[in-house]
């Protein structure tokens, strides 16, 4: 039988409880190896960022499992995994790389911000199969490592794992995506979504000037149902409370004929 390797990481740091949940979800299927930010680093996107001059440093896992390595480095997600791939992982490539369980829902418009799916993106790119799982929690909590339920999140983490590994994708999958909602469990019910076009987070605008900092502006969701496509990840979530499992590709393509494309712009 294969020894199945686990890759695991994910953007709120090394140290994060999501992280360990997602690790104890899967511990008995393989040989797991951690490659974790150092830090926390969530809306880092795919972004190769970090401190040049660090490498990867091994980390001493709680829980005392030997058959889990971990190392943390100064960087973002998508670096890390990156760095990973060309030196831990530079002989044999690992079978999966989990990234999460994340604090916080990555949905709609504005997954490319997410360090989360940034990370599986990364690993997708060197031919690695990859999950991005997130966990809905209150904007509070995606900066904070706070007291959740994380058994809901681990069960659906541990069964898109054993899918992934015993189910080869499509060509055009590159990962799945996978949110998970608020107080949701094995019973709770999942489909395939749409990435939707509409942003779920926004922010709350005052009366604004040239002089108004970033960090004025605060963070809040936004669900507008009427404007909703009913097969999105933000509709089956938000409005369903389903676990949504949207499937992502590498290939950025607009869906067009290129050549109609083309003629319409040298006509």
């Amino acid at each position: 039988m294969k020894d199945i390797h686990i890759a695991i990481t994910n953007d709120d740091g090394i140290e994060s409880p999501g992280l360990r949940a997602a690790v104890e979800a899967v511990a008995d299927l393989g040989r797991i190896t951690i490659v974790a930010p150092t830090d926390q680093q969530t809306a880092t996107g795919r972004g190769l960022t970090g401190n040049k001059q660090s490498r990867l440093e091994r980390f001493d896992f709680p829980g005392g499992n030997s058959g889990v390595e971990a190392y943390h480095c100064p960087c973002s997600p998508a670096q890390v995994v990156r760095h990973a791939m060309f030196t831990l992982f530079r002989e044999v490539k690992p079978d999966i790389l989990i990234s999460g369980i994340n604090y916080g829902e990555n949905l709609g418009n504005m997954i490319s911000c997410s360090g989360t799916v940034g990370a599986a993106l990364e690993a997708s790119s060197h031919g690695v199969a990859a999950l991005a799982v997130s966990k809905q929690t209150d904007i509070a909590s995606h900066h904070n490592y706070t007291s959740q339920d994380w058994r809901g999140a681990a069960h659906y983490v541990r069964m898109f794992t054993n899918f992934v590994l015993n189910t080869e994708l499509p060509a055009d999958v590159d990962l799945l995506k996978v949110d998970v909602p608020e107080g949701a469990d094995e019973h709770t019910g999942w489909r395939m979504t749409r990435l939707s076009r509409s942003s779920y987070y926004t922010k709350n605008l005052g009366n604004t000037s040239i002089d108004t900092r970033v960090c004025d502006f605060k963070t809040r969701i936004q669900v507008l149902e009427d404007e909703l496509e009913n097969d999105s990840d933000i509709y089956a979530l938000a409005v369903e409370k389903q676990v949504a499992v949207t499937p992502l590709s590498l290939d950025f393509t607009s869906r067009v004929d290129l050549t109609s494309l083309r003629d319409s712009l040298t006509s």
